[in-house]
């Protein structure tokens, strides 16, 4: 363990910037720091899915989305984000990107990440290898087109995540052959079930409180999600926790794709 600790401290390159952005209000949260994540160094990270997950120090967070853009919903989450000037990732699904190309492009414009998470949301676990890699790709494609006009399957950021986690040894091998980081997360709000947003802010801190750290899953399109948001980013500030920002590593940029 404490070899694999070292391989993925030495796998990870952290930026020479201690703070991703100066915010103009006092007293927000705020985005710590940025890590740039090198896929061929890091190819799986997420303790829900992995065995290894990113490198992150006590009360560090890393904000995930999935399955947007959804314009109700995603667009009070980058409301919530921007008011305390912090950063997230989020995993688009190619058909609500190629649906709502200019919410796209202002996720990208406000300076979160842009993943990728298939084309329609597929269990790729029960689809033919083939077809998954299609269903990736066309994903992969549409949300490319909605951010820079140009359908390609070469992904300007190689962050992907299962549609439900649910991955086989053959699409993991692909997608690192491929340059592409897998990323699993370490715990999340399990906003996919209805509840208030109170309770959702409970069940998230509860379990942020005995992890003490890691990547966090969220939908940005469940309207629970986008009221709970606001409270939630200000119980991290309060408690003194910290989010880190995740970009891939340069050489990492506009990797090939595998025939």
């Amino acid at each position: 363990m404490k070899l694999l600790r070292t391989t993925l401290v030495a796998s990870v390159a952290w930026s020479a910037a201690a703070q991703a952005a100066d915010c103009p209000r006092p007293g927000t949260l705020g985005t710590s720091r940025i890590l740039s994540v090198d896929p061929a160094a890091t190819p799986r990270v997420g303790l829900k899915s992995f065995p290894q997950t990113l490198p992150l120090g006590d009360r560090e967070v890393v904000l995930t989305f999935d399955d947007g853009p959804w314009p109700a919903t995603t667009s009070r989450v980058l409301a919530a984000l921007a008011q305390e000037c912090v950063r997230a990732t989020f995993f688009l699904i190619g058909r609500s990107a190629s649906a709502h190309p200019a919410l796209v492009r202002r996720i990208a414009a406000e300076g979160h990440t842009i993943g990728h998470h298939t084309f329609a949301h597929h269990n790729l676990k029960y689809l033919k290898p083939a077809q998954a890699e299609a269903e990736i790709d066309k994903g992969i494609a549409a949300d490319e087109m909605a951010l820079h006009g140009v359908a390609t399957t070469t992904p300007s950021t190689p962050f992907f995540r299962f549609p439900y986690f649910e991955s086989t040894p053959h699409l993991l091998d692909r997608l690192q052959s491929r340059g592409m980081a897998v990323f699993g997360a370490d715990l999340w709000a399990s906003d996919w079930e209805l509840m208030s947003p109170q309770a959702q802010l409970n069940k998230l801190t509860d379990r942020l409180k005995a992890a003490g750290k890691g990547i966090i899953l969220l939908h940005d399109p469940k309207a629970q999600t986008a009221s709970m948001l606001p409270a939630f980013l200000r119980w991290l500030r309060d408690n003194h926790y910290r989010v880190v920002h995740l970009v891939p590593a340069p050489r990492a940029v506009g990797v090939a794709r595998v025939p």
